[in-house]
């Protein structure tokens, strides 16, 4: 038992300490356990296959998605609409709103739908993203405590009063104490929020230029027109070769687009291509021209093309990047038609940057120059791809970044479907679906559907950290269960407190699963807690009501630890969080709304 709780305090001591990474740490405790043969390998490594920590690694990839998609951007809209500039209204809006969806949804699944949404917003307004992500991950707790359905130990306390004979809980039973929850967490975290976490600052990432910025500079915006193609068009069944663009109009095709959309606009499928010269136009292909303005109008009225207003270029499939011609390259002199970039590397040349001037018209006839900065538009590996095989010019900014940023907004509506298919099914018991499995159905069609640029840009939104960090924490709530140390700290300060004042026993049963909850997940310590609570008031012969209540309300509102709860966990690395931010604000919320609710649940729930 005093190795357990040793090796408990030195983990605790180097979380604190910082300088050591939380994840290796808690791999370092866990390995030591086994080592000492406290934990079998078995049990040790339980952690990682939990339900849980599954869950979380889905959460993650939807969560992704919602962001890749532009979900969560224009989400995050709505909310700076409502809340406008005001920094009070915004964290308000960010705590009620992650309250309620608390309420109905797992609070990690609540943190997982949020988190990108919150990002968007502080991205947007310019604000600080730690500000809002802790008492994001707080709220999501509270919203838990408005339910029955809100958090697991609810459901455990449920339990054990009709075990007992007592009456059961209500759907909204809750509720008052959830709203309680809602008033103090948000008088103490506004101030806290404000006074310890405004000075976190998201490292800078070094992005160089947007792609809307490339584009408005070459002035490309105003150089490319859209055009689409139908049954009548004449240039239906002819190839790029058989058309001779560049020779007979001197204009050229920048991009080949088709968008398909089926069941009313909610699978919808949009593809870019270079257009290659055995490609043959069909109905429905939207060509994209750039070139002189009346050889286009030539080109079109010929061919029975129909122009498309306000058409804008996007970057789903193709991407843009400049590149800088070295001095050294064999490029330099070479007519821009002879360069052979379409050919070599499947990009376009779309405008050169010489000096202050931009070139956008009769580009083939351009020469090149030492230092002329060209901007090349190309799929995204194929820009990666020039990066890395030529030694003749130097690739500014860095594509799979770029392409990162890139948000596939056409596949919005779809994803909006599956996150709600997921949410109905974590909400309603009536859907025979695990949780764990409607997140990782849920993640698997985020994926299949499209709605990644490609399945390593899913694996890149898990955080690892966060995932090795709970998974390796778990299986010390099993070493302390086995070895008696969590029953012995539970039964001596609630038995010690037995004779004091019902207000008093009410107290140390709070702050008791509270600090188990530190260190034991929130469901184990309110299983270990609910009977012990249960026989202490029974023996005092007081209503259990209050006690149980203390039970989840302490298991749940448990704030000053990284791994006490997943949500804190699944914060911290976006929240750029060390452990001390979460005892700094944590830790007076969890005893403040510790003494309140001692208080609190007797006017609720009478002794």
């Amino acid at each position: 038992m005093l190795i357990t709780i040793s090796i408990l305090a030195v983990t605790i001591i180097m979380f604190v300490i910082g300088k050591i990474r939380a994840d290796v740490v808690a791999l370092c405790s866990l390995t030591l356990l086994i080592f000492l043969g406290i934990l079998t390998p078995s049990e040790a490594l339980a952690g990682f296959s939990s339900p849980v920590i599954i869950m979380m690694v889905g959460l993650f990839v939807v969560g992704g998605a919602i962001l890749q998609t532009g979900l969560a951007k224009a989400a995050s809209q709505k909310i700076m609409k409502m809340a406008g500039n005001n920094d009070t209204r915004m964290f308000l809006m960010v705590i009620l709103v992650t309250a309620v969806i608390g309420a109905f949804v797992s609070n990690t699944g609540t943190v997982a739908l949020m988190m990108p949404i919150v990002v968007s917003l502080a991205t947007q307004s310019k604000k600080n993203v730690s500000t809002l992500l802790m008492p994001l991950a707080f709220a999501s707790s509270m919203g838990g405590m408005l339910t029955l359905i809100g958090t697991p130990p609810n459901l455990v306390i449920d339990e054990a009063l009709r075990e007992q004979g007592f009456q059961g809980l209500s759907f909204f039973s809750f509720f008052p104490v959830g709203v309680v929850c809602l008033i103090v967490g948000i008088a103490v975290m506004l101030p806290l929020s404000r006074l310890f976490l405004q000075k976190k600052h998201q490292k800078a990432e070094r992005r160089g230029k947007t792609l809307e910025q490339l584009v408005n500079e070459y002035r490309i915006v105003h150089d490319v027109e859209a055009f689409r193609v139908d049954d009548r068009s004449g240039v239906v069944g002819l190839s790029i070769a058989d058309l001779n663009l560049r020779v007979k109009y001197g204009i050229n095709i920048v991009e080949i687009r088709t968008d398909v959309s089926k069941h009313k606009g909610l699978i919808r499928n949009v593809t870019q291509d270079l257009p290659s010269l055995k490609r043959k136009l069909e109905a429905g292909d939207i060509l994209y021209l750039q070139g002189d303005k009346k050889a286009i109008d030539t080109f079109v009225m010929q061919m029975s093309l129909y122009r498309i207003e306000g058409a804008e270029m996007e970057f789903f499939d193709l991407g843009v990047a400049e590149i800088v011609v070295m001095p050294q390259s064999r490029l330099v002199g070479t007519l821009l038609r002879d360069s052979r970039f379409r050919e070599q590397y499947n990009v376009n040349i779309l405008g050169i940057k010489r000096g202050k001037d931009y070139i956008t018209d009769q580009l083939p006839e351009e020469k090149l120059h030492a230092g002329d900065t060209l901007l090349i538009q190309g799929k995204w590996e194929d820009i990666n791809r020039i990066d890395t095989e030529e030694d003749d010019w130097v690739l500014l900014g860095q594509p799979q970044e770029m392409a990162a940023h890139v948000t596939l907004d056409y596949k919005a509506p779809l994803a909006a479907f599956i996150m709600l298919m997921m949410v109905a099914a974590m909400v309603f018991d009536f859907i025979p679906i695990a949780p764990v499995t409607a997140v990782m159905a849920a993640g698997l069609l985020m994926v299949v559907s499209g709605c990644f640029r490609s399945v390593d840009a899913a694996y890149k939104t898990i955080n690892w950290e966060s995932i090795v960090l709970i998974a390796a924490m778990m299986p010390m709530a099993t070493a302390l269960e086995k070895t008696g140390a969590s029953a012995l700290l539970s039964h001596s300060l609630v038995s010690g407190l037995g004779s004091m004042s019902p207000i008093i026993l009410l107290c140390g049963v709070y702050f008791t699963t509270s600090l188990l909850t530190m260190f034991i997940s929130n469901t184990a310590t309110a299983v270990l807690m609910a009977p012990i609570a249960m026989s202490a008031a029974t023996e005092m012969g007081l209503s259990p009501y209050p006690f149980l209540f203390a039970v989840t309300l302490g298991a749940s509102m448990c704030f000053a630890s990284p791994f006490s709860t997943p949500p804190n966990a699944l914060v911290m690395h976006a929240g750029n969080y060390s452990f001390s931010d979460y005892v700094k604000v944590g830790l007076p919320l969890q005893i403040i709304m510790g003494i309140v609710m001692t208080f609190v649940l007797p006017l609720l729930f009478p002794f």
